[in-house]
């Protein structure tokens, strides 16, 4: 009963809701400003299409595959990286996404320059509602435990965590860890929809897309990355019939946007003990690393 135009447009919003939530994890409730996201994604989505195509995996088990793969490379990316702090850790997990794209543009098994074609179209709407859904599920129960009030202690104040006998190391890496489980879990779903995967499609303009998802929603929100993320992917198609303008428009929707409400759509206020200034901050290095790369 939905046309095939729409049920895209839906699929795609389910999926950018994964990547937002889980990238929400890592900078809105652990404070790490991760530029990166979309290496995850991409390996999520390779190492699943390639159990699928040359493995034989079913699709369920081809989707966890790439969600471990995605994982395994967080906290193998996260146990040096996250020492570093600021910008440093942004341009560090900005060379990580950049290496991942080089290493899939060279690989045979990826399909190099040309990309990797004929992957089985096996996700439809109920798989991205119902992987949405146990994300969602996941992450909330990591936030209401003992590991997210330990990451948000961290996000809060590191050195004060640390000395309340937190290990920052171990929850960071940890966020780091599930954040890009999850991430690869996206990915996943959006190889076996579109078919074609190419490594440009991971590159550096996607993670930044995921971060203003996670921004204009409201760092440390989960609610709010949700709609950011339905909002940034709804906008360009509303916008589709602008042609030239579109993009213009789009800009200055986001400026607008984040004029009225810094601290994203549901973000928390000042009186309601939110720590905003420490987010808005977060997002200005964020665009500080933008303008030295």
């Amino acid at each position: 009963m939905i046309s095939t135009y729409y049920l895209q447009i839906i699929i795609l919003a389910g999926i950018n809701i994964i990547m937002a939530t889980s990238l929400n994890l890592i900078v809105g409730y652990t404070g790490q400003l991760s530029i990166g996201h979309a290496a995850f994604m991409s390996l999520g989505a390779y190492a699943s299409a390639i159990a699928t195509l040359h493995l034989g995996f079913p699709f369920i088990a081809a989707l966890l595959f790439g969600a471990v793969v995605a994982g395994l490379f967080g906290v193998l990316v996260g146990i040096p990286t996250l020492r570093l702090k600021g910008d440093y850790l942004a341009i560090a997990t900005l060379g990580f996404g950049e290496i991942v794209r080089i290493i899939f543009l060279n690989l045979q098994i990826t399909g190099g320059a040309v990309g990797l074609r004929g992957i089985p179209k096996q996700t439809t709407l109920l798989w991205v509602i119902a992987a949405a859904i146990f994300t969602l599920f996941v992450l909330r129960r990591i936030l209401n435990s003992r590991v997210g009030r330990a990451l948000i202690a961290i996000r809060e104040d590191e050195t004060a965590a640390e000395s309340m006998g937190i290990n920052t190391m171990y929850f960071k890496t940890l966020s780091f860890g599930v954040g890009a489980f999850f991430a690869g879990f996206g990915g996943g779903l959006f190889a076996h929809y579109f078919r074609y995967i190419h490594p440009n499609v991971f590159g550096f303009m996607r993670s930044i897309e995921h971060l203003c998802m996670v921004v204009l929603g409201g760092l440390g929100n989960m609610w709010g990355a949700m709609l950011g993320a339905v909002a940034l992917t709804a906008i360009p198609e509303l916008l589709r019939a602008g042609a030239e303008y579109r993009l213009l428009a789009y800009g200055a929707i986001l400026v607008l946007m984040m004029r009225a409400r810094p601290q994203g759509l549901l973000g928390e206020s000042e009186q309601t003990g939110g720590s905003i200034r420490r987010k808005i901050r977060i997002f200005s290095r964020g665009a500080d690393t933008l303008k030295k790369t």
